[in-house]
């Protein structure tokens, strides 16, 4: 990366200099001043951040970037995986403050997804919410709205930090997600009418509306997603469900009536290791040499048949006809990338996932171990004899592989819901220790 510098008498010539610079076809620019007096400036519009240092003089340094952000830090494998294989890397937690995610933005975090789990964490076991919290009970909200006040809040707020990527992708990248309550996960209509609400209540466009691919909730995609509503689909933990939502979608947008289908988009979150963690269990009962060697293989071999399914039903003359009028591909996203057996790699469900036009959106453990260790090459279509052939020899010992996607849809949903009631339950108690609830 190479630097140059200049003087600069006035901050405003400099400012104007980075103005003129980061219209140019050049590389973006990013510009950092030693002033005698400390200076924090950032204009994010033209990639510029200018920080400031008592070493005396204005001292103007510019570095050529092309990583899109204006970034001087180094480059990861994270920019790496986007630029040379197509896969956005996302960041699978949120809480506050939402500046917290600034280092993993210049370090090629692309987006930021939630669930109810995440934000039972974030609210429970932080003060920072205490005072928002407060002027909301006070103001006579209920506890249930005063939650989704403060979600809704953080998702505003992470979602501007993302902007600048969704605008220079022109709405392909950059999004952060919300979920619909989990409560909600066996009620078609119900998730219909809170994924409406809570689109207009975040207001954003580079927000998802995460949806369970619930039995129930598969007509709600189509529906939501035939109103204009990006919706990002969760808990997929089957091929046979991730087929009929990849449909939903499809008959969403063909169900629209819109002339330009080019902002409404999706993605398929396609979880993993929980797959690995259930089967592996099935055969350990089994305990055959033959079984205990399948141990660690289902979810990866799974994910690989999803992508080839994704590359069928993205094809042909029904997606063409979406194509001429804006459609664009539902991405597959892994998720659940964390490793649950120490016993495994700590990048499993992340190496061996990587191709174009997916998403995999990492907690921090994976995303650590992948920023440290991680191989940028591409994966998801290697060995798909392999991953066929582990599918058919799981079925043969008696893995019913609908089965295994209906008890982790089954356990997930639990999961989100046990993880918002009891934060209910903590705002509740946080609500009467502070002596806002009128008695």
């Amino acid at each position: 990366m190479a630097s140059i510098k200049l003087t600069c008498t006035s901050f405003a010539n400099a400012a104007s200099l980075s103005s003129s610079a980061s219209r140019s076809s050049d590389p973006k620019l990013s510009v950092g001043f030693r002033s005698p007096r400390p200076i924090d400036w950032s204009a994010s519009s033209m990639g510029l951040s200018v920080r400031g240092d008592p070493s005396g003089g204005f001292t103007l340094i510019v570095k050529s970037s092309r990583d899109g952000n204006g970034s001087t830090t180094k480059r990861t494998n994270l920019h790496d995986l986007y630029e040379s294989q197509g896969q956005s890397p996302w960041y699978d937690n949120l809480c506050r403050p939402v500046t917290d995610l600034l280092p993993l933005l210049t370090s090629g975090v692309r987006g930021v997804t939630s669930n109810p789990t995440i934000f039972q964490k974030a609210i429970s076991t932080s003060n920072a919410y205490d005072e928002q919290f407060r002027q909301l009970i006070a103001s006579g909200k209920d506890i249930e709205s005063a939650y989704w006040e403060l979600v809704i809040k953080d998702i505003q707020d992470a979602s501007k930090l993302f902007e600048s990527i969704y605008d220079e992708t022109d709405g392909g990248d950059g999004y952060v997600s919300v979920e619909v309550s989990p409560r909600l996960a066996n009620d078609t209509d119900g998730t219909i009418e809170a994924a409406k609400w809570l689109h207009k209540a975040v207001n954003r466009p580079n927000v998802y509306i995460k949806i369970p691919a619930t039995a129930e909730c598969v007509p709600s995609i189509k529906e939501v997603i035939s109103n204009g509503i990006s919706v990002n689909v969760t808990l997929i933990f089957s091929l046979v469900r991730y087929e009929a939502v990849i449909d939903a979608y499809l008959e969403g947008l063909e169900a629209s009536g819109l002339s330009d289908l080019s902002r409404v988009t999706s993605v398929a979150s396609f979880f993993v290791s929980r797959v690995d963690t259930l089967v592996d269990k099935l055969l350990e009962k089994i305990a055959t040499p033959e079984a205990l060697n399948l141990r660690g293989k289902a979810a990866v071999a799974q994910a690989k048949l999803a992508y080839e399914l994704y590359q069928k039903k993205f094809s042909g003359p029904r997606w063409e006809a979406l194509v001429k009028k804006g459609a664009k591909k539902q991405r597959l996203l892994w998720a659940s990338t964390s490793v649950k057996n120490p016993a495994y790699s700590d990048t499993l469900y992340v190496d061996p996932l990587i191709g174009p036009d997916t998403v995999s959106t990492m907690p921090d453990q994976a995303l650590q171990a992948f920023l440290d260790h991680g191989t940028v090459s591409r994966t998801i279509d290697a060995n798909v004899s392999e991953a066929e052939g582990v599918y058919n020899a799981l079925e043969k010992f008696g893995i019913d592989w609908n089965e295994v996607g209906a008890q982790l849809e089954l356990e997930g949903v639990d999961s989100f819901k046990k993880s918002f009631d009891s934060l209910l339950v903590s705002l509740e108690e946080k609500a009467a220790a502070l002596k806002l609830v009128s008695r």
